[in-house]
């Protein structure tokens, strides 16, 4: 018996199996997983080439530019270009730099990037030089777990990444991706809870087994809608990149990295971008299995064709994220944890806590729980509709005790009076609520005044008698 069958072996009966079994490893052998591990990474760093160039092609269509398309054939050659530009630029080390550390953030970075598609399902079982194996490295009953415990496992290359550095940009970059990462987590986490309690198993290939009925994007749809929206977040794309700024902190944690440091959070980043949008795939868009296709002729979710659905519905959450980025602008840095504490994490608390009472009906009943489901997902997201819809009550005061403040000469301004924008000596613009005085001019068109008119000015140009408003102004 091989070591790799020893190992998934003592693995599974190690671990307790959870509600559904994992994929078959029985004749894998370690060179089949080698083989497989090369694959993977063969395949991450290909696919991160192609996104870059469909990135800059698509955003080019959307926003009527049409991108790198003179530089030889569709622009090609400039990834080419790019990338030996990286790997011959300057390295550059900074003295007062941790340089250990300074080091270690973008392999952190990179490793974890690359560890995610080890438990990903690319297809069922198939034959491999007289061996059948599963289209996976590898599976346990805890496989989601793994990915949550990586994911966190990866935003310390940030951190540590901005924070070595000693410099102020890079460390407001790391704080922000540290207070990002907490904050969506959480919300994806419990998204994922979700599907783990529908499904019966946390092994990525028993969830994909789960769905051969109906996705569970359709029969949860609020875990899908939450997970998309933090997914987005948790990977630093636009409209929730804050942690590299380009606008507010130049380049956030990446700011005095140079050549391959670069490069290595830049690949992350990437792939990062593939990871979630492979689970994605796999707990809501039904992993490898073609639904419309299998009904038609049950060969195509047999053999090698699901490896190419896999792909494909990685690439349309690839493509809705560059279409997030070419449509929606950055938000604020409070908006965006806002919209994290105050809205994610108690709706999908309350989704869980809602599947989890209908698993508990399931479990007594002995019934199908997916149609109940359905109803119940309708009417939660109607409940969230109107409740986005209802005003906030006493908003109004909310706005004026958060945003009053004190003059220069320790007066308490209160948003709603007028302001004296030169105070304190020096222009300062109005808060939010509060108001300017009106200008000369606006005070006598509001009073109905007539213009004042010079001593003999009878036959004034008109000309004269504006410069001299003016000068009065």
């Amino acid at each position: 018996m091989s070591t790799a069958t020893l190992l998934n072996a003592d693995l599974g009966s190690a671990l307790p199996t959870i509600g559904g079994a994992t994929a078959d490893f029985s004749q894998t052998t370690w060179w089949l997983s080698l083989i497989k591990a090369v694959f993977i990474m063969l395949f991450l760093i290909l696919s991160v080439i192609m996104a870059i160039w469909a990135e800059r092609r698509v955003l080019g269509r959307m926003q009527t530019r049409p991108g790198p398309n003179v530089n030889g054939f569709l622009g090609i050659p400039q990834l080419i270009a790019d990338a030996t530009k990286l790997i011959m630029k300057e390295d550059i080390w900074h003295k007062g730099a941790e340089t250990f550390i300074f080091l270690l953030g973008p392999i952190i970075t990179a490793f974890a990037s690359f560890m995610i598609y080890a438990v990903i399902p690319f297809g069922p079982e198939v034959s491999m030089f007289g061996h059948v194996t599963p289209l996976q490295l590898t599976d346990f009953p805890v496989a989601v777990l793994y990915v949550l415990a990586i994911t966190g496992f990866g935003v310390y290359g940030l951190i540590l990444g901005g924070w070595s550095t000693h410099s102020t940009y890079p460390l407001l970059g790391a704080v922000r991706s540290a207070a990002q990462v907490i904050s969506y987590e959480l919300s994806m986490s419990m998204s994922i809870l979700t599907v783990f309690l529908a499904a019966g198993t946390m092994s990525t290939s028993g969830i994909v087994t789960s769905q051969e009925r109906i996705w569970w994007c359709l029969a949860m749809i609020p875990s899908f809608l939450i997970y998309v929206v933090s997914m987005v977040g948790e990977v630093n794309r636009l409209p929730f990149d804050l942690p590299e700024a380009e606008g507010e902190l130049v380049a956030g944690h990446m700011t005095e990295y140079s050549s391959m440091k670069f490069a290595w959070y830049y690949l992350g980043e990437y792939i990062n971008m593939f990871n979630v949008s492979a689970m994605c795939t796999t707990l809501f868009l039904g992993g490898w299995r073609s639904w419309i296709l299998g009904s038609i002729w049950d060969g195509f979710n047999h053999g090698w064709w699901p490896m190419l659905w896999f792909i494909a519905k990685v690439w349309l959450c690839m493509f809705f994220m560059i279409w997030t980025r070419g449509t929606l602008v950055r938000i604020r840095y409070d908006h965006f944890m806002q919209l994290g504490w105050k809205l994610l994490i108690p709706v999908s608390l309350a989704w869980f806590v809602l599947v989890a009472l209908v698993q508990g009906y399931r479990s007594f009943s002995g019934g199908s729980s997916r149609g109940l489901l359905l109803i119940l997902g309708a009417v939660f997201l109607v409940a969230m509709l109107l409740l986005l819809l209802v005003p906030e009550r006493g908003g109004d005061e909310k706005t004026s005790a958060a945003t009053a403040r004190t003059d220069a000469d320790g007066d308490l301004v209160v948003p709603g009076e007028e302001l004296d924008a030169i105070a304190g000596g020096f222009p300062v613009p109005p808060m939010p609520g509060e108001q300017l005085p009106l200008s000369p001019r606006a005070r006598r068109a509001a009073a109905g005044a007539p213009r004042p008119a010079l001593a003999g000015a009878q036959s004034t140009p008109d000309s004269v008698t504006n410069v001299q408003e003016g000068s009065d102004d």
